[in-house]
Formats: C-alpha cells, structure tokens, sequence
C-alpha cells in the first residue's frame, strides 16, 4: 500500500473518530463544553495536518516522476527535416544568451541573439522555456489560475461579446402577428495592468556558477507574482488591478445573505447551491478561506451526514455537497458584512496575461552595497464575464 492511500484511509478513520465524538459530547442545546471543544480541535487540527502533508507527498511524488524522466530518447523513426524547429525566444540560443546577460557574461554577439527578445520598456522578454516554468509555479503558487479560463493577448484591450438578455418565442392565433423579440448583447472589455517585483542577489553568489540563478529567480518571482494576482482575481476593486469575484461591482451575483454575521448554517449552504442555475453546477466549485472550511465541518445536512467529506481517492478533492472545496488564504474571512463563500463556475473568469513576462538586469541602482537588480514585469487583467456563473454568500451586516 503507497504512502499516500495510507494516510488518506488514517485521515477518514480519524474524521469518522471525530464526528463520532461531537456526536456523543453535543448538549441537548448542541453546544460542547469548553473541555470538550479542546478535544475536538485537537482532533480536527490532525484531520488538516495529514490532508497537508497527504498534498506535500502528491507533490513530492510528481517531481519525482519528472525527474525521473530520460533526458534523452533513441530515434526510432527516420528524421524529417527541419519541421518544428524553434524560432525566435524558443531557441537555444536566445535561452543562453538570456541568462549570460542575466549573469553579466555578454558580448556583441550575446547582445545581437537577444534583438528577438526586446522589450519596449528596456528589459528582455523571458525565453520561451523560462516563460513556461514560471506559468508552472504560477499554478502552483495560485489556486485560481487552475479554475480560471486564461487567454493570452498581443496588445490593445480585448472586447469579449456577451449576451445580455435572450429573446423569447410566444404563442400567435391563426395569420397573427408574430411579436418581435431579439436578443441584445453587451461587451466586457479586458485591458492589462501591471504587475512588478524586484530581486537584489550579491555580486559574489550571483558569480558562483554553483548558485542556480534560473531556479532562484523562477521560484521566487513565482511566488510573489502568484499572491498579488491570486489577491486581486478574489478582491481587486479594478482600480489599478483586476476585478475580483467578491468585488461589489464586477463581481459574482449575490446568492445568499446568512442570517448571523459570525456563523454559517446548512440551509444557508443549501440556499447558496440552488440559487446557482443548473448549468452551472456541473462544474461548480465552492471556493473559500480555511477558516470557513473549519466552521463548515461542523454542520449536518437533513439526513444527518456530515456537509464536508475528506477525500479517500488520491487526486480528488475534499467535498461539500458533492462538489469539489478549494481554499486560498485571499478569500475573506467570516465576518459581519463579508463575502465568505463563492460557489460557481470559475471558467466564467478570463485571465489575460498580455505578452510575455519581461525581465532586467540593474547593474548600477545597487552597486554601492555589492548587490545586483532583478526587475520583472507583468501586464495581466481577470474579469468575470458572466456575474450569474458565480453566486457568494454574504454574512449579515
């Protein structure tokens, strides 16, 4: 039995343990003593430690199955010539002479591989393998890529026609005039707005040819260019930034409003799913703050089952409703006036990245400390194309 399988079926026998102990320890009132509810959150935190390292282990395990990979594979066919040869930022070439700039070794003919690569505002556009690195880490880093529809723009904004309100048929007598009724259409327009992060790296370990410079500079532009965007695809006023789904205006259609401004309850949940149309469900997800999910575990639908269910098969997400949960820590927490919770169709919401991500050498800003500059830029935009493909739930004022 792997690893994994193991923890998950440890990690369904300790939830079963732990309803089966607020079960037996809830009052007739279905409040739990102040002891009992230490107990029970002693129980839960191990419920969310082993899902944590049960998802550390399915990382683990797939970048062990990529390096495990050949790095090279025998010509079993006869060759056809130059078809598919890369071209422009994909080529060796420009890769290499990206990072000698990077690391200061350049040359006329370094800097004459580069001219592919220009960018306007005076940095180099990332070559095309380091591009599709760092959208990998972007994923990782940034739960909402994963659920968002993203398109890729050259320039100029991108007008994406919507329809606004559909035609209906009518019933018309004998030889009766049939009534006009067309359908009308609107237009969402989606822009870029820009995204920066800077790096310093001393001058000594950006000359060790030990320090990978690559990895260093991929994993960490990752990390803070995936929180900023995660931040505003949730909560962007649009001002400067995308338009966040739990953004007043631009954002998901209100499905819910709770009843208490610090507790959710299961008919609220239920309420949530049904005021999202059918359609929509099919590919729904609920998409919430870990600290809601906490307080989601408690609840019990008519039958008594227990809403949240772990998830006991490798690749599949916890459930709620039988629909897959999602955390991400920019989902505003339980609190009076908040939007708690989203439930819908995330492929509604366009990510545009504009062109690539450009990256630049400072050589001077930093050189009175010993250290060198890492400029990297970004143009994105995310709006939600379609409000009524997402519904939140908003707790009482």
């Amino acid at each position: 039995m792997s690893k994994v399988l193991e923890l998950r079926e440890k990690r369904a026998k300790v939830w079963e343990q732990t309803k089966a102990f607020l079960d037996s320890k809830r009052g007739e009132d279905g409040i739990l003593s102040a002891e009992d509810t230490s107990t029970y959150e002693k129980m839960e935190a191990e419920v969310v430690n082993l899902g944590k390292e049960i998802d550390r282990l399915e990382r683990q395990q797939a970048i062990d199955l990529e390096l495990s990979k050949p790095v090279n594979q025998p010509i079993t066919s006869k060759p056809t010539g130059v078809e598919g040869q890369k071209t422009g930022r994909a080529t060796d070439e420009y890769r290499e002479s990206f990072w000698k700039v990077m690391r200061n070794k350049s040359n006329y003919d370094v800097k004459n591989a580069l001219q592919v690569g220009t960018d306007s505002e005076g940095g180099y556009l990332a070559p095309d393998e380091f591009e599709r690195t760092l959208i990998q880490s972007l994923e990782e880093e940034n739960i909402f890529r994963s659920l968002a529809k993203v398109i890729t723009t050259s320039s100029g904004d991108r007008k994406i026609p919507v329809v606004a309100s559909k035609g209906t048929a009518s019933w018309v007598d004998e030889e009766g005039l049939i009534p006009e009724s067309d359908d009308s259409f609107g237009q969402v327009s989606i822009g870029a707005y820009k995204l920066a992060t800077m790096i310093k790296v001393s001058e000594e370990l950006l000359n060790d040819s030990v320090f990978n410079l690559e990895s260093y500079i991929s994993k960490e532009f990752a990390r803070r260019i995936g929180a900023r965007e995660e931040e505003a695809f949730f909560v962007g006023d649009g001002t400067g930034k995308p338009t966040g789904i739990f953004n007043a205006t631009g954002g998901a259609e209100l499905g819910v409003t709770a009843t208490s401004a610090t507790a959710v309850s299961v008919d609220e949940i239920m309420d949530l799913f049904y005021s999202l149309k059918s359609p929509y469900r099919k590919k729904a997800v609920f998409v919430m703050n870990d600290a809601t999910v906490k307080l989601l575990r408690k609840l019990k639908d008519g039958s008594g089952q227990y809403l949240w269910q772990p998830s006991v098969q490798a690749g599949q997400p916890d459930t709620i409703l039988n629909r897959p949960v999602k955390t991400s820590a920019y989902v505003p927490t339980v609190a009076a006036g908040a939007k708690s919770i989203a439930f819908g169709d995330f492929g509604y919401y366009w990510v545009a990245d504009r062109q690539g991500r450009s990256f630049q050498r400072l050589n001077e800003l930093y050189a009175a400390t010993g250290q060198v500059g890492f400029k990297a830029t970004q143009r994105v935009d995310g709006k939600l194309i379609l409000p009524e493909a997402i519904k939140v739930l908003q707790q009482k004022a």
